[in-house]
């Protein structure tokens, strides 16, 4: 079972509590966007084997929206942040570094 601490009302709690909202940090396409950019932000996603950064919601809580880094493969949670937050805080990535001494942060 996954815990999470909500960033919000600091609550810690387990994934029941919550429901799943996708990847985090996706770009919007703008008004110039062509089609197929468009088409690539409502579709296209990561879906990778190892740290995954994602968007979750403290359903039965607070019901505020935040981020979560977390191992897809081992299911570990490295932290929890803001959904305001635009990349990792400093203190995730050393988190995720610690554990996975070869990973970067390439977005």
């Amino acid at each position: 079972m996954m815990v999470f601490t909500c960033p919000y009302c600091g609550v810690t709690c387990d994934e029941t509590e919550l429901a799943p909202g996708g990847q985090a940090h996706l770009q919007r396409a703008g008004p110039d966007a062509t089609d197929g950019d468009f088409e690539g932000y409502l579709f296209g996603r990561d879906n990778p084997k190892g740290v995954h950064f994602e968007r979750w919601r403290h359903q039965y809580g607070c019901g505020k929206w935040f981020h979560a880094a977390r191992d897809t493969v081992t299911m570990e949670v490295f932290g929890t942040y803001k959904a305001q937050v635009m990349k990792p805080p400093q203190a995730i990535v050393k988190a995720i570094k610690k554990r996975l001494p070869d990973w970067s942060y390439g977005a």
